[in-house]
């Protein structure tokens, strides 16, 4: 339980980690049952609220409903949690309401894209039997969504979109050039290993170059840190160059590896997405899969890879599994199957 307080300017304490909607005297006897908390006094209680929801399997991805073309619906009618969720939400089914409107193709954020998509891919497919809430974990593809590349992800769709107005367009616009800039003269710049900038380097990092390596190389290393080197390089942050655009810069490089593995993995997903999957297919005979997985798939009856990638907990090894038994059925199938004779 993580005591919090309210506010700055405020005296009340909120004990995370007891959220409840029992009776108003077993949450006072529950509050007091803490150390420290004896003497408590619960200015609000917890509550909960219980609502019907829309089915979001009878949903396009849109946010538009199958039953009712041109009603679209977003929050908690479609099985989430609200906040963050119904604010995603909102901005997804008002958009695409706008486009139909105008009679424009609909925006449906991929998973590899955006949280929103992952979270509207969750629910559009596989439903919700409990109030659903867009966890990090859920997205196979999170390396790629960072709050700090939230801006390069989607501000040029929004542009298109029309809901990034000139401003900021402008702000953004000047950022990423900026971003490029810096990573190009990080790249195309290199510290030798007698030079007085390495023996600086390791004076201000304690990671030596021993060989020749650009700067962006070196700033790969977990240790080193852009913001401690930048004044060597004559990029201290400033009015021009801001602090968060050498984070960028400096994370980019961190993950680049990494994202470039998981860029093969949704490439080696795309390539096999429409592979089916037979819908009598035995899970539970499959060597290779957890069986928290073989549940799911058995439970969902995915219709192709690309559908079981989306549920959640299945990873890359196990799609992989899924492959080759897809693979080996569709053999057998071509096998057993009769030749046609020759008057057909």
């Amino acid at each position: 339980i993580f005591v919090e307080p309210e506010g700055l300017d405020t005296h009340e304490l909120y004990p995370n980690g007891i959220s409840t909607s029992l009776p108003f005297d077993v949450q006072i006897a529950m509050v007091r049952s803490i150390a420290g908390f004896e003497k408590a006094h619960v200015t609000r209680p917890g509550y909960a609220i219980e609502y019907d929801y829309f089915d979001p399997r009878d949903l396009h991805h849109s946010l538009e409903t199958r039953p009712l073309a041109g009603l679209f619906f977003a929050g908690q009618i479609n099985g989430t949690t609200g906040y963050e969720e119904a604010a995603a939400q909102g901005l997804l089914a008002g958009t695409n309401a706008a486009l139909k409107v105008a009679g424009k193709a609909p925006w449906c954020p991929r998973r590899d894209e955006a949280y929103m998509g992952v979270l509207v891919d969750d629910l559009v497919n596989l439903g919700t039997n409990e109030p659903y809430r867009m966890f990090t974990s859920r997205a196979e593809f999170r390396l790629r969504l960072r709050e700090d590349n939230a801006d390069h992800r989607l501000t040029p769709t929004g542009r298109d979109l029309g809901l990034v107005g000139d401003q900021r367009w402008s702000a953004f616009s000047d950022k990423r050039a900026l971003v490029e800039w810096i990573r190009n003269t990080l790249s195309n710049r290199t510290v030798t290993g007698e030079s007085a900038l390495a023996a600086r380097f390791f004076e201000l990092t304690g990671e030596r170059v021993t060989k020749d390596v650009s700067v962006l190389g070196y700033l790969k290393r977990p240790a080193v840190r852009l913001a401690d080197i930048a004044g060597e390089l004559g990029l201290e942050a400033d009015e021009k160059v801001a602090a968060s655009v050498l984070a960028q810069v400096e994370t980019d490089a961190k993950y680049e590896g990494y994202i470039k593995r998981q860029d093969r993995e949704i490439a080696r997903v795309r390539r096999h997405e429409s592979m089916l999957l037979a819908p009598d297919m035995d899970y539970s005979g499959i060597d290779g899969l957890s069986s928290e997985i073989r549940q799911k798939l058995a439970q969902v009856r995915p219709r192709s890879l690309a559908h079981a990638a989306r549920i959640p907990g299945m990873t890359a090894a196990g799609l992989s599994v899924l492959l080759v038994q897809a693979r080996r059925e569709r053999a057998e199938s071509s096998l057993s199957e009769p030749a046609s004779s020759a008057g057909a």
